[in-house]
């Protein structure tokens, strides 16, 4: 199963964030476009080739955001999308958090047909 396939099971209260040493199989599967900040947060930027197209991706990623009740900060410009997901109950990172990123590299590959 896939990254993108495994559901999103949000962090239990009180929870630790992962350390890098149990984040890195997950940061391994996710596309080029991310990398992990500080331990705390994972960072993408996918480019697009106008505004249109940015401006659709952005909209699929807050579709999946609601439909997971999992939002990530999103930078809309022309051109391209910033993302920036962690866990705010855990103030760091789980696992959920790599499952949506897998889950917008997939929307985003399929963008691209």
């Amino acid at each position: 199963m896939s990254l993108a396939d495994e559901p999103v099971e949000h962090a239990d209260e009180g929870a630790d964030p992962l350390t890098a040493a149990e984040y890195a199989e997950y940061l391994d599967a996710l596309g080029p476009a991310w990398e992990v900040v500080d331990d705390h947060h994972l960072e993408a930027t996918y480019e697009f080739d106008d505004f249109a197209g940015a401006l659709a991706f952005t909209n699929e990623v807050g579709e999946l955001a609601e439909a997971e009740w999992h939002h990530p900060d999103i930078h809309l410009s022309w051109g391209e999308v910033g993302v920036e997901m962690w866990s705010h109950d855990i103030d760091g990172l789980h696992k959920s958090d790599f499952v949506m990123a897998a889950r917008m590299d997939r929307r985003y590959d399929a963008s691209d047909d």
